[in-house]
């Protein structure tokens, strides 16, 4: 058997904002907030450990110094990539310049970045949105 990815560890100067924008973005709901001001979000309706990882936003004093190695990349399952872009802009995220170029036939990305700096790029092709994943938590 090989291991799964049930969740995706971001570190946060201030965990429920940034959750609370990434579950805007991603339209995830917030799932929880541990003791020590960590802040979970996931696709609603999901059991725990479900087939779509969960992310933890874990708070930490400094931001993380250097380039990150991880970054996340979007589709857009409901609009085209022009539109996606307009409305990740419209929530605050900022375009970030990597030496990525021009779009054009080859890249086809805008690579952004959310309030706290964290890189991801939106992909030019949409993906189905998710379904229910399993059900109400318990």
């Amino acid at each position: 058997m090989a291991c799964r990815i049930t969740e995706l560890a971001v570190d946060s100067r201030d965990p429920v904002a940034l959750a609370a924008w990434w579950a805007e973005v991603l339209g995830y709901e917030v799932l929880g907030t541990d003791d020590d001001g960590a802040v979970e979000i996931g696709p609603p309706g999901q059991e725990p450990k479900g087939p779509v990882p969960t992310i933890v936003f874990a708070p930490v004093p400094d931001p993380t110094p250097g380039k990150r190695r991880l970054h996340l990349d979007l589709n857009a399952t409901d609009r085209d990539q022009d539109a996606e872009l307009q409305r990740l802009l419209g929530l605050g995220a900022t375009p970030v310049d990597v030496g990525q170029g021009p779009l054009s036939d080859t890249m086809t990305w805008h690579v952004l970045a959310d309030p706290e700096g964290n890189e991801f790029c939106l992909l030019a092709s949409r993906v189905a949105p998710l379904t229910n994943g399993g059900g109400p938590r318990r």
